[in-house]
């Protein structure tokens, strides 16, 4: 694995970003966004996963959300697995849900990560605050998305 030639941004770095980057943004709950990017984190830091993971985990929505640009990330100092993983979780617009999980399960180490944001995504209590319509919609999106990776159970 190749690292930039930069000193590697640290974890306490990493997460200062991504905060900052999403500063503003709530989710669907209307609940600060960066509650997510916590509960991803100590989900995937709960399942074993390693520093690269738990980077990836706080700057997983970072490039989707055009809360950062891709050319930061280019550049950041990550190694290029944590780039790679995030580019993995990073949804293409129009992109079928099954080309999404392909490219999860051909990065190494991107599952893990989606594992633990969609284990957050459909948490009940997170959930339960939703319109039944919004709430059935996801809960069959997540569900959907855990078959296509193989995530049973």
């Amino acid at each position: 694995m190749t690292e930039t030639s930069r000193t590697p941004l640290t974890p306490a770095k990493v997460e200062a970003t991504a905060r900052a980057a999403h500063r503003g943004q709530t989710d669907k709950a209307g609940r600060p966004y960066e509650e997510h990017l916590r509960a991803v984190a100590e989900g995937v830091r709960a399942r074993g996963g390693d520093a690269e993971q738990i980077a990836a985990a706080w700057l997983h929505d970072a490039v989707e959300d055009d809360a950062l640009p891709v050319q930061w990330l280019r550049e950041a100092a990550l190694s290029d697995r944590t780039k790679d993983i995030v580019l993995a979780l990073t949804k293409r617009p129009g992109e079928p849900p099954e080309a999404y999980a392909a490219r999860i399960l051909a990065t190494p180490g991107a599952l893990l990560v989606k594992e633990a944001d969609l284990a957050h995504n459909a948490d009940p209590e997170r959930l339960a605050v939703l319109d039944e319509a919004t709430r059935k919609r996801l809960t069959e999106k997540y569900a959907r998305m855990r078959a296509l990776l193989g995530l049973v159970g």
